[in-house]
């Protein structure tokens, strides 16, 4: 039995859950996600307990692996209308740096031109200095997704170590050239 699959997902009293057939809804103070599930999962919300279960059918490889994916992405569902998620990254470099252009980041990290990332819906970006960038909203996925596009722009660089990088991510540093014939 999947260990995470087999946890029921509590849910707080300020959200609303809708379960029609494999079709999830859930709506709290700060949005409203949905999610459409596989239909070999099968769903049962208790209303009076206030959990959801996640059952699987039989314990063929796919259902297993769906069984434990299912119950994740349900319990970031909820947990995301509840308390958005966030990511923050930070920029190091000598002139590189960001910010805010209408609903889009604009980049200047060492190319000749700016790079301009547009802002998905439902994701709100912050730069509270030209170095740091907080990536918020309430579909985890959807900000995993944008904070590593932006970091994909210029990706920390071992030996010097600019770059873009997730806070408080260690990059591995290397030693430069040596002096050959020495």
């Amino acid at each position: 039995m999947s260990r995470i699959g087999k946890k029921p997902i509590p849910v707080a009293a300020g959200v609303d859950v809708t379960l029609n057939g494999d079709h999830v809804k859930v709506k709290g103070p700060k949005g409203e996600l949905a999610l459409t599930c596989h239909p070999a999962m099968a769903l049962n919300w208790d209303a009076e307990g206030r959990v959801i279960t996640v059952a699987r059918p039989d314990d063929v490889r796919q259902n297993r692996a769906l069984h434990g994916l299912t119950r994740a992405l349900i319990a970031n569902m909820v947990e995301g209308v509840q308390k958005p998620f966030e990511k923050r990254l930070e920029i190091q470099g000598v002139g590189y740096q960001a910010s805010l252009q209408g609903k889009t980041v604009a980049l200047q990290v060492g190319f000749a031109n700016t790079i301009k990332l547009p802002i998905p819906e439902g994701i709100v970006c912050e730069i509270p200095q030209p170095t740091q960038i907080i990536v918020r909203g309430i579909d985890k996925g959807v900000v995993g997704q944008f904070a590593a596009n932006i970091r994909r722009v210029r990706p920390p660089e071992p030996y010097k170590g600019k770059g873009i990088r997730y806070f408080g991510e260690q990059v591995r540093r290397k030693a430069g050239k040596a002096l050959a014939g020495k």
